[in-house]
């Protein structure tokens, strides 16, 4: 399961775009997998703030994600029960 978009790039739930996108500049720059060749926990980071900026810091995706609609992954949510059991 993928991490609260929010906790992974240290911004609250009501930041503005700006906040976000420069949380994610920021961030993204210090573990730049460029910066840090053999790094294998700054390319992990690096990945994780990726996935959380493709979330929040997309307006649409980030509506899409406060409503519940998709999760952190950007999978949509089940809302609703398997109807087909497996056999």
């Amino acid at each position: 399961m993928a991490d609260d978009p929010y906790k992974v790039l240290g911004v609250p739930r009501d930041a503005k775009d700006d906040d976000i996108r420069r949380a994610f500049r920021k961030q993204a720059k210090a573990c730049h997998p460029d910066l840090h060749p053999g790094d294998a926990a700054a390319a992990e980071r690096f990945k994780k703030l990726t996935a959380a900026n493709d979330i929040i810091g997309d307006p649409a995706r980030r509506r899409a994600y406060d409503r519940g609609e998709i999760d952190a992954a950007g999978e949509p949510r089940r809302t609703y029960a398997h109807h087909h059991a497996s056999s």
